[in-house]
């Protein structure tokens, strides 16, 4: 048997306990013995083939978190398998499938032949006969074995070079640059729209207003339109409504890259957004969805320093993204997390592949937990529109109330 397919079926038994190493070798009980790096017929999506101490290394401890993994695996000079690889070895090590395309059975080194089979270094069994022509031709039966031998030892060497996900992994390489151009475009396009709309309305509401100005002047009162302020006490305050955001750089939303998650759903890390920025850090940020183009929306300050909110500012207060930490409230206006989270909408945003440790305080509060990928951002935008759309309808619900 195969390495892989010894530690395959170890796996499955539950009997990983029983793989023992002594010196340079892996025992699997009293059935099958291995070089610890011998190479698996598994090969990683980056083209080697992994050694069967990795596998067994990686087995043993998959329910570690990756990184924790990783750290432990090169503190043991083992290489590590890769994430990209980590779910697919697991289902095909425990059984959960069949079969992998990962996996190449090797042709054995050295393989032996039958007596009546072709031998390249014994041409004397190849048996030449003459035809009617006088010409001469290979024996057809052995000319067909020759031919079979030599595709199966052909394919069993052959090794892809590239594959659809190997060609979109490009080392070294950092894409940001591009993604920020592509943001800068897109944001400049929608800029130029939204004030094109605007400059629309204004036109529009201009020409209603003459209208309506003429016709209140003839009925003897103002018609000038009065601005409309927002509800106090229990309802949204007086002004632009605001969403908190922590000051902390180890949560995954800050003032630094809130405007385009919100507004652009792309998620950009904030180190990489404070790489980019020039001047100080903004003490407010004003954000709106753009997502719906045949309605107005509502605009939001977003700020980090709720010490320097005022008592009335707090009644603007709609929404805050958590840290997951009790010290981020500390000094807020109210008497726990169960009175803030009734009276302010609450997000809390994480990786998809997080552990369950990092979100363990926030689970026991009334906040809204808003999963992202870390490395697939054309998802980032359905994450984006889930805020807007809880947050659209706890304004909705404020108002009514």
């Amino acid at each position: 048997m195969d390495p892989l397919s010894a530690l395959r079926d170890f796996t499955i038994r539950n009997d990983l306990d029983k793989i023992v190493r002594i010196g340079d070798e892996f025992r699997f009980g009293g059935d099958y013995s291995f070089p610890c790096g011998v190479a698996t017929a598994y090969r990683s999506k980056q083209g080697s083939l992994y050694s069967l101490e990795t596998l067994i290394y990686f087995v043993k401890n998959h329910h570690l978190k990756h990184t924790d993994y990783m750290h432990n695996a090169r503190s043991h000079n083992l290489s590590a398998v890769t994430f990209i690889d980590r779910k697919p070895l697991l289902d095909y090590l425990q059984g959960k499938v069949s079969s992998s395309d990962s996996i190449q059975f090797l042709a054995p080194q050295n393989p032996k032949f039958t007596s009546d089979e072709y031998r390249p270094e014994d041409p004397s069994l190849i048996q030449i006969t003459p035809n009617d022509d006088n010409d001469f031709d290979v024996n057809d039966e052995i000319g067909a074995r020759v031919s079979d031998n030599y595709m199966a030892m052909i394919r069993a060497m052959e090794r892809p070079l590239k594959d659809r996900e190997t060609m979109l992994e490009c080392r070294n390489r950092n894409f940001y640059v591009v993604l920020t151009a592509a943001t800068k475009r897109d944001e400049e396009r929608q800029r130029l729209e939204s004030q094109q709309r605007k400059d629309g309305l204004v036109a529009k509401n201009r020409l209603m207003r003459g209208d309506e100005r003429g016709f209140g002047d003839e009925m003897g009162y103002d018609s000038t339109p009065k601005p409309k302020m927002l509800m106090k006490g229990s309802k949204i305050g007086e002004g632009v409504p605001i969403i908190l955001v922590p000051s902390a750089f180890q949560t995954l939303i800050t003032i630094y890259n809130v405007k385009e998650f919100l507004e652009d759903g792309v998620f950009i890390p904030t180190d990489v957004k404070v790489k980019q920025m020039k001047g100080p850090k903004p003490e407010c940020v004003t954000v709106q969805k753009k997502f719906s183009r045949d309605r107005l929306v509502t605009a939001y300050e977003v700020r980090d320093k709720p010490s320097v909110l005022k008592a009335e500012d707090w009644d603007r207060v709609v929404a805050v993204f958590v840290l997951g930490k009790e010290w981020q409230f500390k000094d807020w206006p109210f008497k726990d997390h169960v009175e803030i989270f009734n009276k302010i909408l609450g997000f809390f945003m994480r990786f998809e592949d997080d552990s369950v440790e990092s979100a363990k305080n926030v689970k026991q509060w009334n906040v809204k937990i808003i999963s992202i990928s870390k490395n697939k951002r054309h998802q980032d935008r359905a994450a984006a529109l889930e805020v807007w759309d809880r947050l659209e309808e706890f304004m909705r619900s404020r108002s009514r109330g």
